[in-house]
């Protein structure tokens, strides 16, 4: 059997906080690297805390991860901090513009005790005039034109995920693993850069070449001219709703054969996509009240003896129990808790296979509770017993 965890022998440090970051660890964490959470003392990352929707984010991306709760204002922090990168390959950040530097433990510092350190920092923006501002995935959709995309006319809206975090987090560790990559032929570590707001250009990056291709800006998604004839919401009877998309010629002769339309098959104003595109305003009310006769379970049963692509219009609750992330591994059972007690709920695993056998990442650590780790991660760094009971009784390690 694949061992899916290629990463296993690779030490990470990762200081961190809310989404990108900690999205880079686990990413790193469930490939197997052994990846040290370094919290600040005595409070733990504050994402422990956050309410409201965002009560989820510690639980989803701090498993597989050990904390060590340290105060690293104080000059004895500091040097443990410093001992611990010796034997690191990678320290990871997403902390604002300057801290790492405040904390002594920006690259530049870093780097002389370890050069072949690879230095992962996640901020707001590269290099430019822009780079010592805050940002937020939100204020980043906004900037890039990403909400604009969304929303309908006038009325620019966030995505419903933190998709920015999450991609500027992905891109780091492709950057970070390239970088180890080269420090196997040169043996040297490098500073790696990676940010929100670039990341969301990337994702506008067609439209930007749409625009300079055909000397006009696109309309929000909610409004744009459709490339497919049929690629739709359509409501069942009874209200039910789901996502139909026709995008072929083989695929409208199996559609139209499924649902009874003939006469619309035989119509040869309607033989390619593009004349289906063209005829949108007559063929879509057409094909929206047949589906609205229909139960649900016909259609949805229809659309698949068709070989055609939809979907059900799905909430993230339908997750938990959905047959095929059970049947393939994609959820993890999950302590939701911040402390990694309580009841444990199953929760999005690594989207990767390896190897034949179609490996999946497995939950190996619960998310940890604060300073939960400290002993076992400064014995490692070879401090001996007394020295780590001198750093409780100072105040430099905490645990909860």
């Amino acid at each position: 059997m694949t061992d899916p965890q290629p990463l296993r022998g690779v030490k990470v440090l990762e200081f961190s906080h809310t989404i990108m970051g900690p999205c880079a660890g686990v990413v790193l964490a469930d490939m197997g690297a052994d990846v040290i959470k370094v919290e600040p003392a005595p409070g733990g990352d504050h994402t422990r805390l956050l309410p409201g929707f965002a009560s989820g984010f510690f639980a989803t991306f701090n498993r597989n991860k050990r904390s060590l709760a340290i105060d690293l204002k104080s000059p004895e922090g500091r040097a443990t901090i410093h001992r611990l990168v010796e034997g690191a390959d990678i320290v990871l950040e997403n902390y604002g513009p300057g801290t790492m530097e405040r904390l002594g433990c920006g690259w530049e510092e870093l780097s002389r005790i370890n050069p072949r350190l690879v230095y992962l920092a996640l901020k707001g923006f590269l290099a430019g005039p822009y780079e010592a501002r805050p940002a937020l995935d939100e204020v980043v959709q906004f900037q890039s034109g990403l909400a604009h995309m969304t929303g309908p006319p006038g009325q620019p809206l966030r995505a419903g995920a933190s998709i920015i975090d999450i991609l500027g987090a992905v891109f780091g560790v492709t950057g970070a693993l390239a970088a180890l990559r080269e420090r196997d032929a040169t043996g040297r570590g490098q500073r790696v850069g990676s940010a929100l707001f670039e990341s969301a250009v990337f994702l506008v990056g067609s439209h930007m070449a749409g625009t300079a291709a055909t000397g006009e800006e696109p309309p929000p998604m909610p409004a744009r001219r459709g490339a497919w004839g049929i690629y739709d919401l359509f409501e069942t009877l009874g209200g039910k709703q789901l996502f139909v998309g026709v995008t072929s010629d083989q695929q409208w002769r199996r559609f139209c054969e499924q649902f009874g339309l003939s006469d619309l098959l035989a119509d040869t104003a309607l033989a390619t996509n593009a004349a289906r595109a063209r005829a949108r305003p007559t063929l879509i009310p057409r094909l929206r009240e047949v589906i609205a006769g229909l139960p649900y379970e016909d259609v949805s049963a229809r659309c698949g003896a068709a070989n055609i692509s939809w979907a059900p219009v799905g909430r993230p609750a339908d997750l938990f129990s959905d047959p095929h992330l059970l049947a393939g591994g994609g959820l993890l059972a999950t302590a939701i808790a911040a402390a990694g007690g309580g009841d444990l709920v199953p929760l999005p695993a690594l989207p990767l296979e390896f190897g034949g056998d179609r490996s999946r990442a497995a939950l190996v650590r619960q998310p940890p509770r604060i300073g939960e780790h400290n002993r076992e991660v400064l014995a490692e760094a070879g401090l001996d017993a007394d020295g780590i009971d001198a750093l409780y009784r100072q105040g430099v390690l905490v645990e909860a």
